[in-house]
């Protein structure tokens, strides 16, 4: 061997090293690995950085852009309530549940679908007498599995997809992966669904994977025209029953009624007095399509705005505040810093005693109080004249920065930050719309898959499905900086003929010259590194030795690559491998060593079922 490869070998050999020890995160190391190559000599320092304009990367940021659209706008959680089963037993729920799961993670980043599904798997273990773990085990498997089922599924699929561009190929198409995807995820959701879970270690959840702030108090108004209309009080719970909400009062024609008789009939106007934890209360208002009371339309903050800058008159600062609401309003622009928050009310805070009404929230801040969560009794005051108290937990929505100021003004203590969201039809809908629209014209070759998904970010942008705030910091930035860094090291590996090097050794020395042995080697080595190192770093690392072993063998390369993104994305064996395998770590209570049990037969069905496929659909000699 030359000099540079030795050089590149032990580069290699440090970061996978220093990735299998896990004492720095893969972005550092990637990042390290990068800078040694660039003082080295074997990358150019004019392309050192230049990983991060790779097409690859882009489409990796874009996507996790679109998939928090999903996310935030409540369109998934709207999928969900749709397509999954509320009385059916366990094998049909764990199939519906890991299926969809599977489904979703083909269209979108599968961290994202993991994440959304999560509280719905924790929810459904307490109704299939399961531990949480034994359906985020087989949710987790299924959500990676369904990922290799397109081009924007995972991250390994876009970095072998960009390898072959540069090979003089061109790139995937979107829907290249699916023939072996499809199958293999199919399979694959099958067995851990039906057969998978029961190999999973029954352990109870660790502690601090959230944290309880009770049942708030809420209003929700019945629209004119809704589910909910002609259904008895008792009706109404038995549809939210699943939430855990209950009804707890009724206003109509502004007359409360107190512990309203189940037999009632629910009007149009009508405001329930609903009790809930927020998760409850999203998924309550989402099944019948209702809003909240404090979110009016705005035409009816315009004549409050107005009503109350009257009332006024004498606050000139009161006044600017409320000129600048109602003038946002005409503007037609929506707010795009619009947060919820939840807030602890001191002993010492100056609203203790007040109401929100007497606060004037919507016209000094701009502001919706949502929903109150008070200890010991339900309070009997409508929600805007409710005097509250020390120790009051408020939900709060609006802009951010005024946020900050009442929170300044007020002394309240915001409470540690969790995703709060309550779901909004119409921008579910253009959330969905959006993304459909990326992947199709991805699809039909209208655009390559960069540029059609920056699209979509565009418009979610100018459409606000996914605030303006949270543009940048919904990208997982120790992610792209992972892939933008082996790039360029990937191109070393090349350059310098390590590649070769590497792939003739596979060839000559295990597969023994059989091209179908050396598409095994590459599938299972492949797999193993997924396993215990990021399969983003893994498919950058193998994509030119797998062209390397092809161009060797004199073989088709679409065999290889393939083979590499669907080792890629099956990494069972272990928390580390994949994202989606970290997150159950702790909601689980799982250890290290509890993932092999399913995982190991889930890799060999994988090789199984993938190997013989891969022969078909991308046969060796073209």
């Amino acid at each position: 061997m030359t000099y540079p490869q030795i050089l590149i070998f032990a580069i290699l050999a440090a970061m996978m090293g220093l990735f299998l020890w896990g004492r720095f995160r893969h972005d550092v190391v990637a990042l390290a690995a990068l800078l040694a190559c660039v003082i080295s000599g074997l990358v150019p320092s004019e392309l050192a950085f230049a990983g991060f304009g790779h097409p690859a990367v882009i489409t990796v940021a874009c996507v996790l852009v679109l998939s928090q659209g999903l996310r935030t706008t409540g369109a998934v959680d709207w999928l969900a309530r749709s397509l999954l089963p509320r009385d059916a037993g366990r094998i049909t729920t764990m199939l519906a549940l890991i299926g969809l799961g599977a489904a979703l993670s083909g269209f979108m980043n599968n961290v994202g679908a993991m994440a959304l599904l999560m509280p719905i798997a924790v929810q459904l273990s307490g109704k299939l007498d399961l531990t949480p773990g034994q359906i985020l085990m087989p949710l987790a498997f299924g959500t990676i599995l369904g990922g290799m089922t397109t081009l924007v599924g995972t991250p390994p699929n876009l970095i072998v997809s960009g390898f072959r561009e540069e090979s003089g190929l061109g790139q995937f198409a979107m829907f290249d992966f699916a023939p072996v995807g499809v199958a293999v995820a199919t399979l694959g959701v099958l067995f851990v669904a039906i057969i998978g879970w029961r190999l999973v270690p029954a352990r109870k959840s660790a502690a601090g994977t959230g944290f309880d702030t009770g049942t708030y108090l809420t209003e929700v108004r019945v629209p004119e025209k809704g589910k909910a209309l002609g259904l008895t009080l008792r009706g109404f719970e038995a549809e939210i029953e699943d939430t855990g909400a209950q009804i707890v009062g009724l206003v109509r024609n502004d007359l409360r009624i107190t512990a309203p008789h189940g037999g009632r009939k629910i009007h149009a106007r009508d405001v329930l007095v609903i009790q809930a934890d927020v998760d409850a209360l999203a998924e309550a208002l989402s099944v019948f399509g209702m809003t909240l009371e404090a979110q009016k339309s705005a035409s009816e903050d315009k004549e409050e705005a107005s009503e109350k800058t009257s009332q006024l008159a004498n606050s000139e600062a009161a006044i600017t505040k409320a000129d600048t609401i109602e003038n946002a309003d005409e503007s037609g622009q929506p707010d795009e810093d619009i947060v919820l928050r939840e807030l602890a009310i001191l002993p010492g805070s100056t609203i203790v005693g007040r109401s929100a009404s007497d606060l004037r929230l919507r016209t000094r801040y701009g502001l919706n109080l949502l929903a109150v969560s008070r200890e010991g009794h339900t309070p009997q005051a409508r929600l805007r004249q409710l005097n509250l108290k020390s120790g009051d937990l408020l939900l709060m929505q609006g802009p951010a920065e005024m946020m900050a100021e009442f929170i300044n003004d007020t002394g309240c203590v915001p409470l540690g930050e969790r995703e709060l969201r309550l779901p909004d039809k119409r921008m579910a809908i253009i959330a969905g719309v959006i993304m459909l629209s990326a992947v199709g014209i991805v699809t039909l070759g209208l655009l390559p898959a960069p540029v059609g998904f920056a699209l979509g970010v565009l418009a979610s942008m100018l459409l606000r499905t996914v605030p303006l705030r949270k543009i940048y910091t919904t990208i997982d930035w120790p992610i792209i900086v992972l892939l933008a860094a082996l790039i360029p090291v990937a191109g070393a590996m090349q350059t310098t003929g390590a590649a070769d090097q590497l792939a003739r050794f596979l060839v000559s020395t295990i597969a023994q010259g059989s091209p179908i042995a050396a598409l095994a080697v590459v599938l299972i080595t492949t797999m193993f590194l997924s396993d215990v190192m990021n399969n983003a770093a893994t498919a950058a690392i193998l994509c030119p030795i797998a062209l390397g072993i092809a161009a060797t063998l004199g073989v088709n390369p679409d065999s290889f690559l393939m083979a590499v993104a669907i080792g890629a994305s099956c990494a069972f064996l272990t928390p580390i491998g994949h994202q989606n395998n970290t997150l159950i770590l702790g909601p689980g209570g799982f250890r290290f060593g509890d993932y092999w049990r399913l995982g190991l037969l889930v890799e060999v069905l994988v090789v199984v079922v993938s190997l013989p496929l891969l022969l078909i659909v991308w046969p060796l000699k073209t």
